[in-house]
């Protein structure tokens, strides 16, 4: 449908409708990293409640490292919803993902502590970080192809930019509400119990986005393939069929994953351990990053429409090898005001990775198999270098003694997405009715 002021949405989608597909779509993946970036803020507090031990450097390994241990369950949550999603339809399988991923979160808020329940403590916690990484391998490529199938061709990238932007405002919004929280509660309440809050929001948050994904409509693409063309065995289909391009688009996903982890997650932790600001600086500076973040995500959406994706990816990763080693030598300075300079360094990198991920996730694959390929490829990558982030720039620097060790392995992983997005194919004129 188009009107005067609209322009001609693809497969005829309303402008309307394209608002609350929009909103449904990302308030699910404004739940998942919600979760994830609660996780990464309150490592600290969590490492002494889960893993309690004279070190706390290890303790906060230890942490992270289950922190990595979800995201083993992610490429096999990727499969069973990449092939639920492109056998029943994308609106199901993201209402189910919803509400197992809220459910999830909100039971590591209700976990008795290792004071309470000794060794029992971590493996508890541990069994609900695995619940919430294999329900999160189907959210985000699903959410991506939900709003990609209902987008006018010619701003594909505009409308799958909005994704993104619940990402980045999710770990602001986390970032925001425990230092609210912090003030509010005191050090000492925080500690105790006060962590617990953030985790069991999820459920209010999880019902309503349920509501709203319920109430919407299938995509006009599935329901173009549903009664003749679904892929009867996606995945199989996928690996024989798209194998090259899930290597090609795996390689360049790596620097999304990496560079989106060390951004939103473990540059408040670097802030604090190696900066040595305390807690409450290093989250209001993380607060005000992930809101400018999310402000450039349509921005990035608008320029890839306009250059096409070849040239955005290219520029991404330029942009994270000119910004990586500026960034953490900021960061370490100790400055609240440098800090945030070298974040938003980083971030320029970080957005534009996303916003182009997000769209390309669909436009590399075909409506019979997108779910099941964009979940697996997705996924595979944020297990091997998004989920080890945070341990492995921890564990560099305390093997190396080298502050700058993480900034170095990064830069190592985006010249390997310069090389692999080169090989990628231009999809920005693709119509994704294939």
């Amino acid at each position: 449908m188009s009107t005067t002021n609209t322009p001609s949405l693809e497969l005829g989608t309303d402008a309307k409708t394209l608002r609350k597909v929009v909103v449904a779509a990302s308030i699910g993946n404004f739940i998942e990293w919600y979760d994830f970036a609660v996780y990464g803020y309150l490592a600290v507090v969590l490492s002494a409640h889960f893993f309690p031990g004279d070190d706390p450097a290890a303790s906060l390994l230890e942490t992270f490292a289950v922190f990595a241990v979800a995201f083993a369950l992610r490429p096999i949550g990727g499969i069973f919803f990449g092939r639920l999603g492109d056998r029943i339809g994308r609106k199901r399988t993201l209402a189910i993902t919803i509400l197992l991923i809220s459910g999830s979160t909100a039971a590591i808020g209700a976990l008795p502590t290792h004071e309470s329940i000794g060794v029992w403590a971590p493996v508890l916690l541990v069994i609900a970080r695995c619940i919430q990484g294999f329900s999160a391998g189907g959210e985000y490529a699903g959410a991506c192809a939900y709003v990609l199938e209902h987008a006018p061709r010619e701003k594909k990238a505009t409308y799958a930019s909005w994704v993104p932007v619940s990402t980045f405002l999710s770990f602001a919004f986390a970032a925001g509400f425990t230092f609210m929280l912090s003030l509010l509660l005191g050090g000492t309440v925080m500690d105790d119990w006060g962590w617990r809050i953030p985790f069991l929001l999820s459920v209010p948050l999880g019902l309503c986005g349920f509501y709203m994904r319920f109430r919407l409509d299938e995509t006009p693409l599935f329901d173009e393939i549903e009664d003749e063309d679904v892929a009867s065995t996606p995945f199989r289909e996928t690996l024989r069929e798209h194998g090259r391009t899930i290597l090609l688009f795996a390689g360049f996903i790596a620097a999304t994953a990496l560079s989106f982890y060390i951004f939103t997650t473990y540059m408040s932790t670097f802030l604090q351990v190696v900066g040595g600001l305390d807690s409450t600086s290093a989250l209001l500076s993380t607060f005000v990053c992930q809101i400018l973040a999310a402000c450039l995500c349509p921005f990035a959406g608008r320029i890839s429409d306009r250059i096409g994706r070849k040239k955005t990816t290219m520029t991404a990763c330029i942009l994270l090898l000119a910004g990586t080693f500026p960034a953490f030598a900021l960061g370490s300075t100790g400055s609240m005001t440098l800090g945030i300079i070298g974040q938003l360094l980083l971030g320029s990198g970080a957005v534009l990775t996303g916003v182009v991920t997000a769209v390309l996730m669909s436009e590399l694959f075909p409506t019979r198999v997108r779910y099941t390929a964009s979940a697996v490829t997705y996924n595979l990558a944020y297990t091997i270098f998004g989920g080890t982030a945070p341990f492995i720039a921890t564990w560099l620097i305390t093997a190396t003694g080298n502050n700058l060790s993480p900034a170095i392995y990064l830069l190592a992983i985006s010249i390997m997405a310069l090389v692999t997005a080169s090989r990628l194919p231009e999809t920005s004129k693709r119509s994704l009715d294939f």
